[in-house]
């Protein structure tokens, strides 16, 4: 028996629900960066279900750019970490914010 898209579904918005409520809780910077990856998995995850749903493969293209433009995205966005841990010897959000000044 396989799962049906509302498996999939449910699954898709636990995660962007944990992924939602790490970015609103946490204040590490690196680990609000995974809560936003978890949720851009949570989408890429109910586009592949509702494209098998639709036997349509338009959802798999979609998955294909997204998993492309992630991967620029960890590569830049943990860039901006580590120089900003060089600069300000911290990750923590509160202390970032000083950076304004």
């Amino acid at each position: 028996m396989h799962p049906g898209l509302q498996a999939y579904l449910t699954v898709a918005v636990i995660l962007f629900a944990i992924g939602f409520g790490g970015v609103l809780v946490r204040r590490n910077t690196l680990v609000i960066y995974m809560c936003l990856e978890l949720m851009l998995s949570a989408a890429t995850l109910a586009l592949t279900a509702f494209s098998r749903y639709n036997n349509m493969m338009d959802g798999v293209l979609f998955v294909f750019f997204i998993i492309t433009v992630a991967a620029a995205e960890v590569a830049v966005g943990l860039a901006i970490i580590v120089a900003l841990y060089r600069r300000r010897g911290s990750v923590v959000v509160d202390d970032l914010n000083h950076l304004k000044d």
